[in-house]
């Protein structure tokens, strides 16, 4: 879950909710990565989730980072909720996931290198405590009851009103992890195209890197419920946004969008206010009833747009928000995914042309039977292998096009998890699933230490 945002004056202006998103606009020699994953953490005797307090504890293994590392504490009405270093960030989910959200760096060897130190530094502290964390999807046998909610102000009123408004929306917060990567754009057009292409393809990602089969302490019926369950969580502010392949989609019809996605809070000295359901454009008038004469400042903009939860979405970059969390090598895999299609124009241009065809319910079909099926999806006469092994080969082409290398070797290194999983027809659901069904005899709990860094 994003921080909340700081600085900006107040909005006078509607140009300048669009205008905010145009200035991530940057040339490509300034394109970054930025990678985000989380993890669940579980005490190791009795495969429990971590509490927030205790010698055993989300807080204990935060501090223990922090005083070994040289990380700085984020805290929140005296409680430690995060942590920051050299434009890294280390932050906790609703239920105790513990996520990095690294810095945007220039390669992909960087975002290895980082992800690497992250999980060496979370494993020192976390070792000796008797804890241990894993990259999976969704918790494979925790209730929502075995989950202690962090000390943060967003994630009490998100939990009050995910009951209202969908089926699974404590599910998301609870118990999944994922792993995203934020990208740059050139210009509003080069946005739309990203974005687009961003859209239409989630669903392969979706595929390659389902890991969450098992829910509540059994099969589920899915190889990814993490996407199963964003289907279920609040229609206003997820799902395949169809208006973004309409003509003339750009900065102002995305702003649109987001004015009219129903409001959680408002930051003000350190507190969420309530604004639940309420709306932006009525703050923009001054007559937001949790504030009633205020108007909005741009970092309350910034706060809002974090509130949005479709496939791929756009601040002042994009957001990749399709693929289940899983093993180190798949957390580098995914942004390598990303950038060998995105920040390449040959490589974009042609994973535009496998995608331009769809229409909205081909695309809302591949999102679904990605979910349930993974890579052996079909919809239509489309079969997800075929699809994600011909859009991995454009993703292929454009690490190579970028030459980025370190020690010898480019960027290509890191999808070879991605290759391997084609060339089987294998995820890491299949895997965990043909195990369950074989020599772990429908034993779940073995599923803990094979998930673990």
């Amino acid at each position: 879950m994003s921080i909340p945002q700081s600085g900006g004056g107040p909005i006078e202006r509607f140009e300048q909710l669009a205008d905010y998103m145009a200035q991530g606009s940057k040339p490509a020699a300034d394109w970054r990565i930025g990678t985000e994953h989380e993890k669940f953490g579980y005490l190791t005797d009795t495969l429990a989730p971590l509490p927030y307090e205790g010698t055993r504890s989300v807080r204990a293994v935060l501090e223990g980072i922090e005083s070994r590392f040289g990380w700085t504490r984020v805290e929140e009405q005296g409680h430690i909720i995060g942590l920051t270093k050299d434009g890294a960030n280390v932050s906790l989910e609703p239920g105790g996931q513990l996520e990095l959200s690294g810095a945007a760096v220039e390669t992909l060897h960087q975002t290895n290198a980082e992800l690497l130190s992250h999980l060496a530094e979370v494993k020192a502290v976390a070792d000796p405590l008797g804890v241990r964390f894993m990259g999976i999807g969704a918790a494979p046998i925790w209730r929502h009851e075995d989950m202690d909610r962090m000390p943060k102000g967003r994630y009490r009123l998100m939990t009050d009103y995910m009951g209202r408004v969908g089926t699974h929306g404590t599910q998301m917060m609870y118990r999944t992890c994922t792993v995203q990567v934020n990208l740059d754009f050139a210009s509003e057009s080069d946005m739309v195209k990203k974005l687009r292409v961003a859209i239409a393809l989630q669903p392969v990602a979706t595929a390659l890197f389902s890991s969450s089969p098992f829910f509540e302490g059994k099969p589920n019926g899915h190889k990814s419920w993490r996407s199963r369950i964003w289907r279920g969580l609040d229609n206003a502010r997820t799902g395949m946004l169809p208006f973004v392949f309409q003509e003339g989609f750009g900065f102002e019809a995305y702003v649109n969008y987001v004015l009219d996605v129903p409001m959680y809070f408002v930051y003000r000295d350190g507190k969420y206010i309530d604004a639940l359901g309420q709306s932006f454009r009525d703050f923009l008038k001054g007559k937001l009833p949790a504030l009633p004469g205020e108007v909005p400042t741009l970092s309350d903009w910034a706060d809002h747009m974090t509130t949005v939860f479709p496939e791929a979405r756009v601040k002042k970059y994009i957001e990749m928000r399709g693929a289940d969390a899983g093993s180190a090598a798949m957390l580098t895999a995914l942004p390598a995914f990303w950038i060998g299609l995105m920040y390449d124009q040959s490589s974009l241009d042609a994973a535009w042309d496998i995608a331009k065809g769809w229409d909205a319910d081909t695309r809302e079909a591949l999102r679904v039977a990605a979910s349930v099926d993974g890579l052996a999806a079909q919809v239509g006469g489309i079969r997800m292998q075929d699809l994600a092994r011909q859009v991995l080969d454009l993703s292929q082409a454009g690490l190579a096009a970028r030459d980025r290398l370190d020690g010898g070797k480019n960027e290509t290194v890191f999808l070879d998890p991605l290759v391997e999983i084609i060339g089987s027809g294998k995820t890491a659901a299949d895997r965990l699933l043909d195990h369950y069904h074989g020599d772990r005899h429908g034993d779940l709990t073995r599923i803990y230490p094979v998930t673990s860094y």
